[in-house]
């Protein structure tokens, strides 16, 4: 299957499947409520744009500075130099989690989606065709999410499939000549093409000898193996005058996320491709309802979600996993 039909507008009918900056985190208390929910609905298709940061207040226009950068490329013979990441899990584990109902979904090149199957939607039918090299993470990157040197097990993706962050803290099972391993992509290698995935240099001899450098594999979107509900990422130089919040430790790629304004109503995130989704104006003082969507239409809503400038809050549901 093509690597470029990354179609977020395609997500149609589909039920339950599958973080560098250097930002502080700092944990507070979890929302007061979630749901989890299944929506047929047409979310809308991160564009990807890297909207200029918004003023901390009315009357600042400097924007917050501080975006990561794209990894350098690839250091194995052609690996992506830059990092990858791991998440702390923090806050409750409550939450009602349901799968919705079972629909037929149609298949498109995004991370996780599939066809129905008995009991719910299957993870991606389809292989993707590629290689596979190495570089050193250490679980910073394109994605933004916080360092982890002690998590192996995470990747960055080629440029055309990274599909302007749409695919970060996406899992993603590779095959190859000796292994199979499970990798969360953290990061995005420029220079590589469709197909290349760039692994830790830990996790490449999982799958094959090292010395090999660059080895043919197949892979796809799934779950992710992980406990605990989603967390909220607030980006520094947040305030209730330009707000970026991040996803992180979700278990299926995130297609939107909507805040409810003053007048009781959802109101859409813009995405960069730094993995930030950002209210231009700001979402208020908070606290904050908030609306999370996977890329199945999976979606948990929390309310009471406090401004966090630089820090993360813990949501209180996970997404289903999809059916292997």
């Amino acid at each position: 299957m093509s690597a470029r039909r990354f179609e977020w507008a395609a997500i149609l009918l589909c039920t339950a499947c599958p973080g560098g900056s250097g930002d502080s985190e700092t944990s507070t208390t979890g929302s007061g409520s979630a749901t989890t929910t299944n929506e047929t609905t047409g979310a809308a298709d991160p564009t990807g744009d890297q909207a200029s940061e918004g003023p901390s207040s009315p009357a600042t226009s400097a924007a917050p500075t501080g975006e990561p950068t794209t990894s350098a490329g690839p250091t194995s013979g052609e690996t992506s130099s830059g990092p990858t990441s791991g998440e702390t899990t923090s806050g409750p584990t409550s939450g009602e989690t349901t799968s919705g109902e079972t629909g037929t979904g149609e298949t498109t090149g995004g991370p996780g989606t599939g066809s129905e199957t008995t009991g719910g939607l299957a993870c991606e039918s389809e292989d993707h065709a590629g290689k596979a090299t190495y570089y050193a993470a250490d679980g910073s990157g394109h994605c933004s999410f916080a360092a982890n040197p002690g998590d192996d097990m995470v990747a960055a993706m080629n440029a055309p499939d990274y599909m302007a962050s749409a695919v970060c803290g996406a899992c993603v099972q590779v095959d190859g000549p000796d292994g199979q391993i499970v990798v969360r992509i953290v990061d995005s290698c420029p220079e590589c093409v469709a197909g290349h995935i760039d692994l830790d240099e830990d996790a490449f001899p999982m799958i094959a000898d090292k010395d090999l450098g660059v080895v043919p594999v197949t892979w796809r979107y799934v779950s992710c193996p992980l406990d605990g509900p989603i967390v909220y990422q607030f980006k520094e130089g947040s305030s209730q005058w330009w707000t970026a919040v991040q996803i992180r430790n979700h278990r299926n790629a995130i297609a939107t996320v909507e805040f409810k304004d003053a007048m009781d109503q959802w109101q859409g995130l813009e995405r960069v491709d730094y993995n930030y989704f950002i209210a231009e104006t700001g979402m208020g003082p908070g606290p904050y309802a908030l609306r999370v969507t996977d890329v199945h239409g999976n979606t948990l809503e929390d309310s009471g979600i406090p401004l966090v400038e630089a820090g993360e809050a813990p949501g209180a549901g996970q997404f289903p996993p999809c059916a292997p």
